[in-house]
């Protein structure tokens, strides 16, 4: 499995995330990505890596469990 985080200090609300992945990432009220899904499957993982580049602040970090 790979885990999904989200530095929430660093996210400025841009939403690249939830076009690209949106049933792992949402963003809430106050305009803060929220991660609906802490770990993915291994075969999912290239598919959310590249959702998670999509954020210009580099606000979210795929790793290893």
């Amino acid at each position: 499995m790979a885990v999904v985080k989200a530095d929430l200090a660093l996210c400025q609300g841009y939403a690249n995330c939830v076009v690209a992945a949106d049933d792992v990432f949402d963003i809430d009220d106050d305009g803060v990505v929220l991660v609906l899904r802490g770990e993915v499957p291994e075969s999912e993982r290239p598919r959310i890596v590249d959702a998670a580049r999509t954020c210009p602040v580099s606000a979210l970090e795929v790793a290893d469990s």
